[in-house]
Order: C-alpha cells, then structure tokens, then sequence
C-alpha cells in the first residue's frame, strides 16, 4: 500500500488483514475494523486511517497487559503498564504496516508518530521475534 489517496472503503480489506494479523481472531478482527471505522471519517486520509486503526486496537487490547511488580504499580492509569502494551502492539503493527501494506518507512512514521530510526529498530526486532515464535512453534 503506497501513499495514495485511497478512500476508507477502498481501503476496507487492508485493514481487516492488519486487524485479523493483531488480534489472530475473526470476530475479534470484525469488531476492531467497526470500532475504526465508527472513529474515521469518510473522507479520512489513508494515514489518519491508519492512525485511528492503530489507537482502537491500543484501547481494545494493547492496555489489557498487566505487568505489576508491587500492589501500588497495578493501580489503574499505570503509566509503565501502558507504554509497555504500547509498544508491544506499535512493533508488531510496524512489522504489519511494512510487510503486509508495503508502507516505507518514512510512511510507517507517519502513522506511529515515532522517528524513522524508532520504526528500523523495531521492523530489526519485530523481524526477528516473529522468525523466533515460528521457530518454537514448529519445534513444539
């Protein structure tokens, strides 16, 4: 998917790929593509799309993690909990964006709101974790 001036519906079947890769389930997958495009406009351009994809399936399902190391740090509005999902759900949806939409890096930036240099360390280690998972499911 190059930058183009592709409306949302032209756009539908991408982002039904990108949410079904996210969340590996169809309803699920259905539920999120409704819930972004109850939040975009019509004439939404395709990286604000990409954008509102990205924050309903942060709201959704990136902020579900819990990571506490004490009682106090599982309080609700865990700043350290959050930007941990986060960034879990940015480097697997920049691995997306590139391999599935052919977004360019610059592209991929743009949506994230991450710097160009950000987005080629996480596509190095979203890469890699991706070959590792394979490699333990095929050996288990």
């Amino acid at each position: 998917m190059a930058p183009t001036n592709k409306t949302p519906i032209e756009l539908l079947d991408n982002i039904y790929s990108l949410a079904y890769w996210m969340t590996g389930n169809e309803a699920e997958s259905r539920d999120l593509v409704n819930t972004t495009y109850l939040n975009a406009g019509i004439e939404t351009p395709e990286i604000e799309l990409l954008k509102t994809f990205r924050n309903c399936y942060v709201d959704r399902y990136g902020q579900e993690t819990e990571f506490c190391i004490s009682e106090k740090s599982c309080k609700s509005g865990n700043g350290l909990a959050k930007s941990i999902a986060r960034r879990a759900a940015d480097v697997k949806l920049t691995v997306l964006l590139s391999e599935l939409s052919g977004l360019k890096h610059a592209d991929i930036s743009d949506v994230l709101e991450k710097p160009v240099n950000t987005i080629r360390t996480w596509l190095f280690w979203g890469r890699k974790l991706l070959v590792q998972d394979d490699i333990m499911k095929a050996s288990a």
